[in-house]
């Protein structure tokens, strides 16, 4: 099963050896594969300029974003994209078919889904190329692509193919999108907001088409530059009853919960079975977005009340209430071992069997001194005890969270990097340890960087 990136890691610099400066230089502008592109896109740069006449000769055509503005002290080198956009065009560039304007139903996991694709595949960034799937391959280009547009948009008229919303109704699939219609060339862009990264809703994860090319990055609300300017919107064409579908990343792999969830599980024969549960019997399962670290909804209070009624009510200090905590966590793994579940089908994280047994009153109740696993104690930032933050663990860094680290990957056999210690000071031995436990997760990319975020630090002491 692949694991999707979450908010495990912090934006990172561009390497700045002659190598990559030279990639980053050359990679846009170079040509796609024979094999990968449209045979239209090998036209695109000579077609770019007949486009930029045909515009200007019918309406105004609008002006190409310009790159957005340098970095600054406390924003990493790299993640400022510079990223110019093109006009609007049909499918495959000025020599497509024009299509009318429409909004194709699709669902939130769809959209995610289109953009992944283009994560997963690199897709170099540029305003002038063409994707085989015939979108430009810039930053309104990948919106497109993602919402199933007929035609390539850009940062001006991509707001007519949704409706404003506020922050708190952000859900993945949604865009956050800054036009300057004053003066389009300073700092347009856009991005498709793919969850929160925490409870806080500081950092979210963005699906955008930036230098060099195509990617998936926790990124600050509600970006690095210009962040004042952005504004949300969700696609107008977004099919009902998809909520159950949506992704979050504090969740791997949401699009199968609760995998090899025992499907066969006996009924417990002291518990009737005109049991009331807290919910109706048929109520479906909400999805695994609205469940884990930074979630806030009515689903968590309905989950917490049906696991009080099934005993796991001690767990609770206060609530249950709609913000999930680890008390919420803990109760459902306990649940979930009284069903005589273990490893991965008791990760205290309801997928639909868990769901199914609480509202239909099946399956065993929680029985006195059953518990989640031990975690160890302290702070708990991120809704995870005893995680401190990520600043404990930076280079310079010198506290007892990274003695603490050190020792737990030492016990679970990640500590060949050390030659001495684990002590006190951050170094290259922790972090190395740090990336080979998150690679064992089977995370990849900016997920598998070395620093220790809520989820690794969750699974590491669990």
């Amino acid at each position: 099963m692949t694991t999707p990136v979450f908010e495990e890691f912090d934006p990172v610099s561009d390497c700045d050896c002659p190598g990559c400066v030279h990639w980053r230089r050359v990679l846009p502008s170079s040509p796609s594969s024979p094999t990968g592109r449209h045979p239209a896109a090998h036209r695109a740069v000579i077609l770019a300029a007949a486009a930029s006449t045909a515009l200007v000769s019918g309406h105004a055509a609008p002006a190409l974003a310009a790159p957005h503005a340098p970095a600054r002290p406390g924003v990493p080198a790299g993640d400022e994209p510079d990223t110019p956009q093109g006009g609007k065009a049909p499918l495959h560039g000025p020599g497509g078919r024009p299509a009318p304007v429409k909004t194709p139903a699709t669902t939130r996991a769809d959209i995610i889904k289109r953009a992944k694709r283009w994560v997963a595949a690199k897709v170099p960034y540029s305003m002038s190329a063409y994707w085989g799937d015939g979108y430009r391959q810039d930053c309104s280009g990948f919106v497109s692509m993602a919402w199933n547009l007929p035609g390539n948009e850009w940062t001006g008229s991509l707001g007519q193919y949704g409706v404003r919303i506020a922050k708190d109704d952000l859900r993945p699939g949604d865009i956050l999108l800054f036009h300057n219609p004053a003066d389009p060339e300073k700092g347009s862009h856009v991005v498709i907001f793919g969850g929160w990264t925490d409870y806080t809703h500081t950092y979210y994860i963005a699906y955008e088409a930036t230098r060099p090319h195509a990617r998936k990055q926790s990124t600050p609300y509600a970006y690095w530059s210009h962040s004042d300017r952005y504004v949300a919107f969700r696609y107008k064409g977004l099919a009902s009853g998809t909520a159950g579908t949506t992704p979050d990343p504090a969740k791997p792999d949401p699009a199968k919960p609760d995998p090899a969830k025992p499907d066969p599980v006996t009924p417990d024969p002291a518990k009737p079975d005109t049991a009331k549960p807290a919910a109706p019997a048929n109520a479906p399962f909400p999805g695994a977005a609205y469940f884990g670290p930074g979630a806030n909804n009515k689903y968590v209070t309905q989950l917490g009340r049906m696991l009080v009624e099934r005993g796991a009510g001690r767990y609770y200090t206060s609530g249950p209430g709609p913000r999930w905590s680890d008390a919420d966590r803990r109760a459902t793994q306990a649940f979930q071992q009284a069903q005589g579940w273990r490893g991965g089908d008791a990760d205290g994280l309801p997928g639909p069997r868990t769901w199914q047994l609480l509202v239909t009153g099946q399956g065993r109740d929680v029985t006195a001194g059953a518990a989640g696993p031990a975690v160890p104690a302290g702070p708990a930032s991120h809704g995870v005890p005893g995680y401190p933050g990520r600043a404990m663990f930076r280079p310079g860094a010198t506290n007892q969270y990274v003695t603490q680290l050190g020792k737990q990957l030492v016990k679970k056999g990640f500590g060949t990097y050390y030659t001495a210690g684990p002590g006190p000071r951050w170094g290259e031995a922790d972090r190395r340890g740090v990336e080979a436990f998150q690679r064992a997760q089977g995370w990849r990319g900016g997920a598998a960087d070395g620093y220790p975020g809520p989820e690794t630090w969750r699974r590491l002491f669990s």
